[in-house]
């Protein structure tokens, strides 16, 4: 089947949302201290995006945007053990499909690996880094905590020379993986133990993805990244909150190096968002424990996973707007997003009527044989999406859920002797039960008001209930797959004690229909188009689709509880 672009509504329409980082934007440039404002989104390619990572995508690429700047795509791809070809791959697609472009400002922090390893030996010959042969365990035993200050290694004075010499070998590959690293020799003292002389080169004897085995010493974290923003010319260097302690050493290394620029890290809040996991590490547990079935599971909250789900980008562009930009963490309410994912589709989605577990129905007084067009309207939120032929005949289906043989009080869908509204059809009322031999319901025989066409009667009859149909000589078979939230914990990372997270896990976060029928227009529908199930809820086209049998996923249900807390409140 054929796929589509899903993202065309541009993302340059709307104004800019003020937070405190553009405040601080407006002022150096009101200073004069920036001609042009250059940011970055700077993943490291260890697994797939998700949907925190679409918040910082849609604040630097914007930022960039709406200040006629430029945002950079820099791979963090120091650590050769956890990456993969494929995550570069799919960062590169979640970024297009969000709707920014990096133009011609792709970059990899593997660019600058000669760079990198030539002020390390300027940071040794300035006597600013020692080769250390302490274990990684040792390192951190002598590190100290927060109360109890560090004690410095005892190769922390070793000469200029020694460390050259052994830092060249290191690079040579004569020293095994563990025994031997390049520290920062700053204060062992300081009340910020990212200060406490700070690993910044380790032995890992791996094939690189772009590099192959041309290095056996690789750069940490906190040194690959704010030389590789000095050597780019990023002027706001913007980071989550956990960073907020690594900034010191941000500053301190670039103090120390004869860098063109200085950039200037900004931290804000990062986003954790209630019923899943924000972890790339448990995310990667549930997809290698097969607790979900890849990254792009719908349930996940892979910016993958929400593609295949059905999510429109405009959504989480919007929704990414809303949550706005802070400095304190929270945990955003799901619903929230679901409300931004179902206001856009409200206005786009076409409507359809898909019976999802069918109930045969029989129109005793309807002519045998004889077919008519009904016209339906595709979606009256926009009367642009025009209309639709829906075929109608003797033999229907209606959902088994729509009967009841002992209503309950409220009841206003189909009971024996009672007269319900097709949609876009006729009246129809129920005369006779069909049961098979263990008692269960296989047939209703009705009859219809041949003048009630549309809705209307001679005699001005109303009725209160109206159902939806498929005509059985008509309807498409297709698999439905009905998606819900991953964990039935709000805030996943406050399990009970002794409890595991994946404890938590929903048991019908996915249940699968395999019978359900739907109207013949479906038979156009592409991969990704999505669809309102008339009363359902929201549905999209999955990729498993074949030209056999149609799977949609459903994106969420008609119901919106999170603007009804909103309105109360």
């Amino acid at each position: 089947m054929k796929t589509i672009d899903d993202n065309k509504e541009s993302t340059e329409d709307k104004s800019p949302v003020s937070n405190f980082i553009r405040f601080i934007i407006d002022k150096d440039l009101a200073a004069g201290k920036h001609q042009k404002i250059v940011t970055r989104f700077p993943p490291e390619p260890n697994g797939y995006l998700h949907i925190g990572h679409a918040k910082s995508i849609s604040l630097n690429f914007g930022i960039a945007r709406d200040y006629q700047g430029a945002c950079h795509l820099r791979f963090d791809d120091t650590n050769p053990t956890a990456e993969d070809v494929e995550y570069v791959d799919s960062i590169m697609e979640d970024v297009r499909w969000l709707g920014f472009d990096w133009q011609d400002k792709l970059f990899y922090a593997s660019d600058y690996f000669e760079q990198l390893y030539a002020y390390a030996e300027l940071l040794i010959k300035d006597g600013k880094a020692f080769v250390c042969d302490q274990t990684p365990i040792e390192v951190r035993e002598y590190r100290g905590t927060l109360t109890v200050p560090g004690k410095p290694s005892p190769y922390r004075d070793r000469s200029i020379e020694e460390n050259l010499d052994l830092f060249r070998r290191m690079k040579a590959g004569e020293f095994e993986e563990g025994t031997k690293s390049l520290r920062a020799k700053i204060d062992m003292n300081s009340p910020n133990l990212n200060m406490r002389d700070p690993v910044i080169y380790r032995i890992k004897k791996a094939e690189h993805h772009r590099t192959g085995n041309t290095w056996v010493i690789y750069p940490m974290y906190d040194y690959t990244h704010c030389i590789s923003d000095a050597i780019e010319g990023i002027t706001h260097s913007i980071c989550t909150l956990e960073f907020e302690d690594h900034r010191p050493l941000y500053d301190w290394c670039l103090d120390q190096l004869p860098v063109a620029c200085h950039p200037q890290q900004i931290e804000f809040a990062r986003l954790n968002l209630g019923y899943t996991v924000m972890s790339k590490r448990k995310l990667l547990e549930l997809v290698e424990g097969n607790y979900v079935n890849g990254w792009d599971d719908p349930r996940m909250p892979t910016i993958a996973g929400m593609r295949r789900r059905g999510y429109p980008p405009e959504a989480i562009r919007e929704f990414c707007d809303r949550i706005g930009v802070a400095k304190a963490a929270s945990i955003v309410d799901f619903g929230l997003l679901q409300f931004c994912v179902r206001e856009n589709l409200n206005r786009n989605a076409n409507r359809i009527m898909v019976v999802l577990d069918p109930l045969k129905v029989t129109i005793e007084n309807y002519p045998n044989d004889y077919e008519e067009m009904l016209e339906a309207e595709n979606n009256p939120e926009n009367p642009d999406a025009g209309s639709r032929n829906v075929p109608f005949a003797k033999t229907i289906y209606i959902d088994r859920d729509d009967f009841a043989e002992n209503p309950p009080k409220g009841w206003f869908r189909m009971t024996p002797d009672n007269e319900v509204r097709l949609k876009h059809a006729y009246y129809i009322r129920c005369k006779e039960i069909i049961k098979d031999q263990s008692g269960s319901i296989v047939e209703l025989i009705c009859t219809y008001d041949p003048e009630s066409r549309g809705g209307g009667t001679a005699d001005g009859r109303k009725v209160k209930g109206t159902i939806h149909w498929v005509s059985a000589k008509h309807a498409i078979p297709i698999e439905v797959r009905n998606y819900d939230q991953l964990f039935t914990l709000h805030n996943t990372a406050e399990t009970d004690p002794g409890k595991d997270y994946k404890e938590y896990m929903n048991p019908d976060s996915l249940i699968t229909l395999t019978n359900s029928l739907a109207e013949p227009c479906i038979i156009d529908a592409k991969i990704g188009d999505r669809f309102q199930f008339m009363r359902q809820g929201y549905y999209c086209v999955d990729l498993d689709s074949s030209e056999d049998k149609m799977v949609f996923n459903r994106i969420l249900t008609l119901k919106d509880s999170w603007s009804k807390l909103q309105n109360k409140q």
